[in-house]
């Protein structure tokens, strides 16, 4: 039975890595995964996702429904991983080891943490010149610098802190977005930006591809917060807790910023959180709003760190054989990791960053073929039986590298190039569409069928789940006898 947390233990630092979760610390219900996604979406950076789709060329009369249908997509992918959690009490890259192999699962985690800690120093930039505003500090560097190091201690604490904050952002966000919404209607003729240009194929499928990328690029590590739920819980639960969290969350703030675009345009892009905080009015309220901010970027940036730790974690014991790792150690990876973040958020140009966060955009490409690998095996082609021990062992059942999930997954990247619309790159089927990117979606279609009709007359699962031994209470991976 999962034990009774008193108030301190649950805000005790977490002591547990890459390792499975005992059924004993095992705690919470599903409504966690709601408040935790909800507040870490609702943030600037969404509000900024949103405004791109009108940027880019989109009517905010198509691009609210067409951001709308990109994240029910998407939120639809990112949640099945979640609902992982429970059944395996694993990280998710650790999980994906059962379809790459314990090594092969490496290749795309590099991509992973090179993401994490792209969108880290992206969002530090933007939080903190919200707390050099706030504070009233003329250098935002002090201010990137006092983010980042709350960052650390969040993400250091660990797992029930971090929800914490995905439940202040979710009475934050509400509170402070809700009240911008209501001003930009006030302040600004809405109604005469909206619905002037009729409907264009391209800039909706781009808007949705904005909306379906945000949700696919929390697939590859949703999973490590909800793997401490008890293993009883309804998978259906989790599953629509997390969707509805990460939906709502998100479109409410990506029609705020697709809807402040339509009336301010490239003054909201040339300064954001300053536009933001001037939109609330009095200063009492702008500092309100910055607060707000930075605590939408604090839940989201700990989900970085915490998950860019355990991306390189997970790497770094595919060969060396561990399954935890101490105290000590575990801060250090995450200091680490933060620190570098916070170095590129203060070495960073305006052009730099605008440069950089192109690049992460263009490597979203790698995540749809994994995320496809990683549900069809999970749910069609193993259904939901896996064997945890061999997670951990490049001998056991998984093996070393899993060639046929590697050259499916090499498929499905390359099959997206050309269908590609990015600043750095644009594929010649797109530039047939019109700019039209539905990369992701071939990238989700095709690499889904391919290892589907490729390994479903070949896969041998285990008869049921084998889970580690409940008598080992450190949650090593010794199978069950």
């Amino acid at each position: 039975m999962p034990v009774q947390h008193t108030s301190g233990e649950r805000l005790a630092m977490e002591t547990r890595t890459i390792e499975v979760i005992p059924d004993a610390e095992r705690h919470g219900t599903p409504r966690s995964q709601f408040t935790l996604w909800f507040g870490a979406t609702m943030q600037i950076t969404a509000i900024v996702d949103g405004a791109l789709a009108v940027v880019f060329g989109a009517d905010a009369l198509w691009a609210v429904p067409a951001l709308l249908l990109g994240n029910l997509l998407g939120g639809i992918v990112m949640a099945l991983h979640s609902a992982q959690g429970p059944r395996l009490g694993v990280p998710q890259m650790i999980s994906s080891r059962a379809q790459f192999g314990v090594h092969g699962a490496v290749l795309p985690l590099l991509l992973v943490i090179l993401m994490y800690l792209g969108f880290a120093a992206t969002g530090s930039v933007l939080a903190g010149q919200a707390l050099s505003e706030m504070l009233h500090i003329d250098n935002t560097n002090v201010g990137i610098l006092l983010f980042g190091a709350l960052t650390a201690v969040v993400a250091v604490t660990g797992y029930r802190l971090i929800h914490l904050a995905g439940r202040v952002a979710t009475v934050a966000g509400v509170l402070g977005l809700g009240y911008l919404l209501v001003r930009l209607f006030t302040q600004y003729d809405v109604g005469a930006h909206v619905g002037n240009k009729g409907f264009e194929a391209a800039t909706f499928l781009l808007a949705v591809g904005l909306g379906a990328g945000w949700q696919l690029t929390f697939g590859p590590y949703v999973a490590d917060y909800s793997r401490y739920l008890p293993r009883d819980t309804s998978t259906r639960a989790t599953f629509w807790s997390t969707f509805a969290g990460s939906v709502i969350g998100s479109q409410w703030a990506m029609t705020l910023g697709a809807l402040t675009a339509a009336v301010a345009g490239e003054s909201f892009l040339g300064d954001q959180v300053g536009f933001l905080g001037d939109l609330a009015g009095p200063a009492v309220l702008a500092v309100l709003i910055y607060l707000v901010i930075v605590v939408g970027k604090l839940t989201v940036n700990c989900l970085n760190a915490y998950g860019g730790f355990m991306s390189i974690l997970t790497t770094v014991t595919a060969f060396d054989g561990r399954s935890r790792i101490s105290a000590a150690a575990r801060a250090a990876y995450i200091v680490g990791f933060t620190a570098v973040s916070m170095v590129i958020a203060l070495a960073a140009s305006a052009d730099f960053l605008n440069n950089f966060k192109n690049f992460v955009l263009l490597i979203l490409m790698v995540f749809t073929p994994w995320s496809a690998i990683n549900l069809v095996d999970y749910y069609l082609v193993s259904r939901e039986r896996v064997d945890i021990p061999a997670l951990y062992d490049p001998d056991g059942r998984y093996g070393r590298w899993n060639l046929t999930a590697l050259t499916c997954y090499a498929v499905g990247v390359a099959v997206q190039v050309p269908f590609l619309a990015t600043k750095l790159y644009t594929g010649a089927i797109t530039k047939r569409l019109h700019g039209a990117d539905i990369s992701w979606i071939v990238g989700l279609l095709v690499t889904a069928a391919l290892y589907w009709v490729w390994v479903r007359r070949t896969a041998a699962p285990p008869a049921e789940t084998v889970h580690p031994a409940a008598h080992e209470p450190d949650g090593t991976v010794t199978p069950v006898a």
